[in-house]
């Protein structure tokens, strides 16, 4: 009986793919593949009971997967391999480009790098004068509400490989994409940091749930930070 309703499920899904799929179905069948000759729907139910949504299910950690009945660690490796797995996708893909002439397609490279993170993390971007897209690196992370990276890194990271042109994001976890007093305040200081060894900070990112403010692109109160 198992076998031929995961057929089914299976078939659906070629068929279809997984936009008709409620939240349950999609959970059993991710277990599927690791979880042979069982019925996975009672797990898929105990796991979205436990941790209230499938978002959920997938950002937790392996530990508490296996706090529910079902789930061993084959099973909890396999579903926080997926979001991981998520951001390696839309990483590669957005690394193909190779120059990255406006703000917004600086934002766009850059969002990708924060899908399914839950700690604060800070990157660098930077460019050539041609922009020429340098480097990308993350430069640190800290809690969900604080990522400390020193602005000697900043500029050390810039200098080593002969950028001109620089833009930072880090993302906020478990808040909304929007400039804190704190960021305007940072972001001021790497800006004049940046211009005393020649280098421009052009925009700090702020990404939260895939959105992302622009400090460069956002009111006035904001512009004056940025020496743009």
């Amino acid at each position: 009986m198992h076998e031929g309703h995961r057929e089914r499920v299976k078939r659906r899904f070629r068929q279809e793919g997984l936009d008709s799929f409620s939240d349950i179905q999609a959970l059993e069948l991710l277990l599927f593949y690791v979880i042979p000759r069982v019925d996975t729907n009672p797990i898929a139910h105990a796991l979205l009971d436990h941790f209230g949504s499938f978002s959920q299910v997938l950002e937790a950690s392996p530990e508490e997967l296996m706090k529910v009945p079902g789930i061993g660690e084959n099973a909890a490796v396999f579903l926080t391999l997926i979001p991981q797995m998520g951001r390696f996708y839309m990483v590669d893909r957005a690394n193909h480009v190779k120059a990255l002439p406006t703000l917004e397609q600086c934002a766009d490279y850059l969002v990708p790098h924060f899908f399914g993170r839950k700690l604060e993390t800070v990157f660098i971007l930077c460019l050539d004068a041609k922009c020429k897209l340098l480097c990308c690196k993350e430069l640190g992370e800290g809690g969900t509400n604080s990522a400390g990276v020193s602005i000697r890194k900043i500029v050390e990271t810039a200098i080593g490989v002969n950028a001109t042109t620089v833009v930072l994001a880090h993302n906020h976890p478990s808040g909304l994409a929007v400039p804190s007093a704190e960021d305007i305040q940072t972001t001021r200081r790497i800006a004049h940091a940046l211009q005393a060894v020649e280098i421009t900070l052009a925009d700090h990112i702020i990404v939260a749930d895939g959105d992302y403010v622009s400090v460069a692109m956002s009111d006035d109160r904001f512009r004056d930070c940025l020496l743009i």
